[in-house]
């Protein structure tokens, strides 16, 4: 099972756990809503640009909260676990696009939950989040007030943010280096140092693709 599929199962499995009405790290999204965005990321495509593009965000909302009203929470999570459209015709493409956003959705729903802890993820997969971060690092902090140095355990170093100015270190392991860039910087388990206005810019900064 690749890294994909098996995210996509625990989260799933995670998912028909604890319900539809449970929090998660997305603002203002329940379990039920994370359910519906997945579907409707993979097999609405007409509606899925306005996941990254703010003038069709209406149009998204308005599909997401219909597959919502159309479908049983079981029956979304059941939608989930099955990759759809391209992602269920192409596994090299599931793996691809679809390892680190199940990831991130999984922790989003494990870490708004209480009593959570980091998981000891298997070193081939933070080999390959360390890999995928490394490359786009930049792109995932471009938004960053402030210089950003990445610092992984067990080796690597990437960087982003801000040119001038001061630079903030930010050490993990590969898995919580990615949620902090993802913009889960208050739920991910790194070091921070440097200027305490630059940390406290960073950790309320908008980051991620």
């Amino acid at each position: 099972m690749t890294h994909a599929r098996a995210e996509r199962a625990a989260l799933c499995d995670l998912l028909d756990r604890i319900g539809p009405d449970a929090p998660t790290l997305c603002t203002g999204w329940t379990t039920y809503d994370l359910a519906a965005h997945l579907v409707l990321r993979e097999r609405r495509p007409d509606a899925a640009a306005g996941i990254a593009l703010r003038p069709l965000a209406g149009y998204t909302a308005s599909v997401q909260n219909g597959l919502k009203a159309k479908h049983p929470f079981p029956e979304l999570v059941g939608m989930v676990r099955t990759p759809g459209g391209i992602y269920g015709l192409l596994p090299f493409a599931d793996e691809a696009v679809n390892t680190l956003e199940f990831l991130v959705h999984h922790e989003d729903v494990r870490r708004a939950q209480p009593g959570w802890e980091p998981r000891e993820l298997p070193a081939d997969f933070d080999q390959l989040i360390w890999k995928r971060l490394s490359v786009g690092a930049r792109l995932m902090l471009r938004r960053s007030p402030v210089g950003v140095v990445l610092h992984r355990l067990g080796g690597g170093v990437a960087i982003g943010g801000a040119q001038e100015g001061p630079k903030v270190e930010v050490t993990g392991k590969a898995g919580e280096l990615l949620l902090f860039c993802f913009g889960r910087q208050q739920h991910a388990r790194v070091d921070l140092t440097g200027d305490e206005d630059a940390v406290a810019r960073l950790l309320n900064a908008t980051l991620g693709v």
